[in-house]
């Protein structure tokens, strides 16, 4: 009974990893928003300077504009302050049609001059 303890104790400690050392994980850094030029501005504003919007959708207390062209679709999701007043742009997404995320600012250029 002894050897066949000492050979299961032998067999699992046979089986052990040796300890490895930890691989230090690379920190991850939330990307800043790019600046469109758009954040801020109001549903009147936003429409002054990039057009009527291709869709509007009331999701909960919050606004999404979304614009259009060949090279882009824009969501620009306004947002009233917390004490109430003018919704605003707080948020923007820019992607190619395709669905790829693009360059905000070159998205804002590409609505802006449509040609």
């Amino acid at each position: 009974m002894r050897r066949l303890a000492l050979a299961s104790t032998l067999l699992v400690a046979g089986c052990a990893t040796a300890p490895q050392e930890p691989v230090a994980q690379p920190a991850t850094v939330p990307l800043p928003q790019v600046r469109s030029g758009i954040l801020g501005l109001s549903v009147a504003e936003l429409v002054a300077h990039l057009g009527n919007p291709t869709l509007q959708v009331r999701e909960g207390a919050g606004l999404k504009l979304q614009f259009r062209s060949t090279r882009c679709v824009l969501d620009a999701y306004l947002y009233a302050p917390p004490g109430g007043g003018i919704e605003r742009v707080s948020h923007v997404d820019a992607r190619l049609p395709s669905g790829v995320d693009i360059d905000q600012a070159a998205c804002v250029s590409a609505l802006e001059n449509p040609s």
